[in-house]
């Protein structure tokens, strides 16, 4: 087919934007039945989506903000993803040490009462006191800190739900194009000569594509989702995106059991410190008005140096720069609903649908938590324009390599090592955590690391390499080490480059 020309049946859908809630569209979209097409102008969940704090969590400090029908949601959220993810989302326990002068105790009490009650809970565990006196997360605190609350959340690798995520759509039928920018789409008459489509005209690092006709078009650009609407769809809106930057620092580790920390700090934002990679500990994360392009979001020297402080107030032991091995920012493409502070804005989503001629619609905001939810609220907007779309169906299906229950988790790394006694409990568990049931089919037949090919360093084997490449999408050695996986921060500058040199033969070959 000439590059010049596209004359394929137009799609049901066409999504820009291959973060979380572009991919989870797409892959909804496809499961009732719909032909979708997506394209992500640089790496799935590049962006926003990779920049979490990686938390399906309720939100308790939204409850100040009586944000009770978003809380419940997400609440409700956490053990639905976690049945469907077992593999990339775990449980998680947060400590909520109780500071004498901010919120008091019974303040505390309240929220976590609501917390535990306002989602129907069922396989996390429920909230309880702890005697920092005698608990070991008390050893890392100040001795000022007495007493805690203890409280259930989860954990998810949010740049590998968007790749698994994407891997699903594909294998529904999803024509899923990376590194693909829509450079403009507008409203053409359809041949037939019946109601109207979008054209969607795309380019690759090699020039135009052929456009891709649509039946609907969604805008789930993230952070560009304004900039879309007035460059490449040409419109004017009312409706504005409040960029809001979080910033998250990466230390060494700083404490030795496996709970979260929740701090509340005097200016009313509060900071995680969570386990993190097995060797490190994460802190985030802040709320700052972004100016500028969201691709010029990264961690400033002030918020770097703002959360080593914060850090501070709680842990015996100072943070400082010199413990920062990695840091990461990202822009929170948040509806503006015109509060005054960042930290006040609304997390929650707003869905905007264009019905003249063929279907627009475009996401603002919206949670890593209810991404799935987002994605069903969208497909109910769209289908009075698809009849025939099959309903609701994501609640109950996993991500490849999450079709095991979640009680069985814990025992998958020790299963994997009676098969691969060559890997240690720390590759074991590293694998069951990235791949789930999936390490089998990577690993094979090898016998020892020798079987796995090419070593980059770190423990990253040309097995697990190909895999990303051939399953998730992956094209550069950045797209590995830092989104499908965090071996960046092991690998020195030259086995990052060297594997880099690696990707270019395979996929020219």
């Amino acid at each position: 087919m000439s590059r010049a020309e596209n004359t394929a049946e137009p799609v049901d859908i066409f999504v820009i934007g291959g973060g979380v809630n572009g991919v989870g569209i797409a892959r909804d979209a496809a499961g009732r039945g719909l032909s979708v097409a997506l394209a992500e102008m640089h790496d799935l969940a590049s962006a926003t989506s990779s920049a979490s704090t990686k938390l399906f969590h309720g939100g308790l400090r939204y409850l100040e903000y009586y944000e009770f029908r978003l809380v419940r949601e997400a609440l409700i959220e956490r053990e639905v993803l976690l049945k469907a993810m077992p593999h990339i989302s775990w449980p998680m326990r947060f400590v909520l040490p109780h500071h004498k002068g901010l919120r008091p105790w019974w303040l505390i009490r309240l929220g976590l009462f609501l917390y535990d009650h306002l989602g129907g809970r069922k396989i996390l565990p429920a909230t309880k006191g702890v005697d920092l006196a005698r608990d070991p997360a008390g050893k890392a605190l100040k001795s000022e800190y007495r007493r805690a609350f203890e409280y259930s959340d989860c954990w998810v690798q949010d740049a590998r739900l968007v790749s698994l995520m994407a891997r699903d759509a594909a294998e529904r039928g999803v024509n899923v194009m990376v590194r693909t920018k829509v450079t403009r789409a507008e409203q053409v008459d359809a041949p037939s000569g019946e109601g109207r489509l979008w054209k969607i005209e795309l380019e690759d690092e090699n020039g135009p594509l052929p456009p891709v006709h649509a039946r609907a078009l969604v805008n789930a650009g993230g952070p560009w989702v304004a900039d879309i609407i007035t460059g490449a769809l040409g419109n004017n809106t009312s409706e504005k995106v409040r960029l809001v930057r979080g910033s998250h620092i990466v230390t060494k580790k700083l404490y030795d059991h496996d709970r979260c920390y929740f701090f509340q700090g005097s200016d009313g934002r509060i900071i995680f410190a969570i386990p993190y990679e097995q060797d490190f500990t994460l802190i985030g994360t802040t709320d700052k008005d972004h100016q500028g392009p969201a691709s010029s979001a990264k961690c400033t020297d002030e918020e770097a140096d703002y959360l080593c402080r914060f850090a501070s107030d709680y842990f015996d032991k100072p943070v400082t720069r010199e413990d920062i091995v990695w840091t990461y920012s990202g822009v929170r493409p948040l509806y503006d609903d015109g509060a005054s502070s960042a930290t006040a804005a609304t997390r929650d989503y707003v869905l905007s649908l264009r019905k003249e001629g063929a279907p627009l619609l475009s996401v603002f905001g919206g949670k890593i938590t209810t991404h799935r939810k987002l994605a069903e609220a969208a497909l109910h907007k769209l289908s009075p324009f698809f009849p025939q779309a099959g309903g609701d169906w994501t609640a109950g299906a996993t991500l490849p390599g999450g079709d095991f229950p979640v009680a069985d988790a814990a025992d998958l790394p020790a299963r994997l090592r009676e098969d691969y006694p060559f890997l240690s409990e720390a590759q074991a568990l590293r694998l069951i955590r990235t791949y789930g049931t999936d390490c089998w089919k990577i690993l094979g037949n090898a016998t020892g690391s020798e079987d796995l090919g090419q070593a980059f360093g770190a423990g990253l084997y040309e097995a697990e390499v190909r895999w990303l490449v051939e399953k998730e999408f992956a094209r550069s050695a950045e797209d590995i080490v830092f989104r499908r996986t965090k071996f960046g921060l092991r690998m020195s500058g030259g086995e990052i480059a060297a594997l880099d040199d690696w990707l270019v033969a395979h996929l020219a070959v």
